[in-house]
């Protein structure tokens, strides 16, 4: 069965992980909402995460970035009066200097991107949402800040007002995302935020009716765990803007493009008011291997084997 995920970084990492695990065929599609430019090197921090995560390479501890990373590179920038609010190691360092290289040449960045998880060894398709230039910002009453200024450098400590998806309105899929779709016996979307991890895919005018005209089974994972996020500001995000961090709060954010919705067992006392959506219970917390495989499983078996 051919399975796709429309994935964020780090928790998304982990669940494309555990899929890639428990599926043969397994086509991710990446966020790009996220990319910034840091010190003239384009930084892809989502799709990042998914090429260490999948290739073995991904710090565990940390969470985020590679393992056995060290910062001579960014020590001397700082010593350079540089900016080194966006932490760069330098072993990451040679992934942005490959990419960059790539898209100053005009290459696509699915197609660089493609080369870069071969080099790594990636067997698993990895595709960007676009190829077009796709960048969230953040309304808070502070003002409006790029994604990574908002999240990295002020700590996402600003309550969020609301999003915009600059160049949503003419990004097209990047080559291979439709088809995948079209072709899929099952879409998944990973347990990422969902509105600043998945809507700036979601935001791709084609990807969301693509979604919308499925044929196919989509089954959402929710990133929140009695009502709370394992890490970062889902959860004060979805209490703001969706007005509660229920089950149902999270379906909402995909109204019309889920057929079910796995949450974690804490949860199960608080499903009313998911209409159609069809609840699966299970444990989400990826704590490991084996747990990021069983909630893969628990996603995967939405449909029939």
């Amino acid at each position: 069965m051919n399975v796709v995920v429309l994935s964020g970084g780090v928790g998304g990492a982990r669940f494309v992980q555990g899929v890639v695990a428990a599926a043969d065929l397994v086509t991710v599609v990446g966020n790009v909402g996220d990319d910034v430019d840091v010190l003239g090197l384009h930084v892809s921090p989502d799709l990042d995460s998914i090429l260490y995560a999948l290739a073995g390479l991904n710090d565990e501890e940390r969470g985020w970035g590679r393992a056995g990373e060290t910062w001579r590179v960014l020590e001397s920038v700082a010593a350079l009066n540089g900016e080194t609010w966006f932490r760069l190691g330098d072993l990451d360092l040679g992934l942005h200097l490959v990419r960059t290289q790539g898209l100053r040449a005009g290459e696509p960045l699915s197609l660089v991107t493609r080369r870069i998880a071969e080099a790594l060894g990636v067997g698993t398709t990895l595709v960007p949402a676009t190829d077009d230039r796709l960048r969230t910002w953040i309304e808070t009453v502070a003002g409006e800040f790029h994604f990574q200024e908002w999240f990295v450098s002020r700590g996402h400590r600003d309550d969020v007002d609301g999003l915009r998806f600059e160049g949503a309105d003419t990004a097209a899929p990047a080559p291979g995302v439709l088809d995948a779709l079209e072709q899929a016996g099952l879409i998944l979307i990973a347990p990422s935020n969902p509105y600043v991890s998945i809507a700036p895919i979601l935001a791709v005018g084609a990807i969301r009716d693509a979604l919308a005209g499925r044929t196919a089974p989509c089954v959402a994972v929710s990133p929140l765990i009695a009502g709370r996020a394992v890490k970062g500001p889902a959860d004060r995000m979805l209490a703001r803007l969706a007005g509660g961090t229920s089950p149902r709060h999270v379906a909402r954010c995909y109204e019309g493009l889920i057929d079910a919705l796995v949450v974690d067992e804490s949860d199960d006392g608080d499903l009313v008011g998911l209409g159609d959506v069809r609840p699966i219970v299970a444990r989400t917390l990826m704590v490991d291997a084996d747990a990021r495989r069983r909630l893969a499983e628990a996603a995967l078996g939405a449909v029939p084997a």
